[in-house]
């Protein structure tokens, strides 16, 4: 094999080399990227049927959506974007991670849950209405 060959075979080698390399820390930026993303979810001092419930609202009136168009769709992207991102309260005060809230999301549906609409809409607009009376004070 000639010098001049086997200096090609090395600079290939160095430049495949480099190439691995930068892959790597790509897939490790990546890695790092995603644990933080996944760990980090927003905290919520609502309970896990509370957070339905509002979720819920804002998607039933149509000022949140994923998909306008196609209500079963919505629902479900809801749904996911919830347990994704959202952590409640639980009885104990300890924040939990959300894994399923399709059964809370039923429930909202349905009739038999209206006096708990009732009471969650009742004690928000309580605090949107003190919210209102501060910034009237400001």
């Amino acid at each position: 094999m000639t010098k001049s060959k086997t200096y090609d075979i090395l600079d290939n080698f160095f430049k495949l080399d480099m190439r691995v390399k930068k892959i790597e820390n790509l897939m490790i930026l990546n890695e790092s990227q995603n644990n933080l993303s996944s760990s980090e979810r927003c905290k919520s001092s609502y309970s896990k049927s509370e957070l339905a419930i509002l979720f819920y609202i804002l998607m039933d009136e149509g000022l949140l959506f994923f998909d306008s168009a196609d209500v079963k769709k919505n629902r479900i992207s809801f749904q996911e974007f919830i347990s994704g991102n959202f952590t409640y309260r639980d009885n104990e005060g300890v924040q939990k991670k959300i894994t399923r809230i399709s059964r809370q999301f039923s429930e909202c549906k349905g009739y038999t849950y209206k006096e708990k609409q009732i009471k969650f809409l009742d004690d928000l607009i309580g605090i949107l209405m003190e919210r209102k009376r501060k910034l009237e004070n400001w």
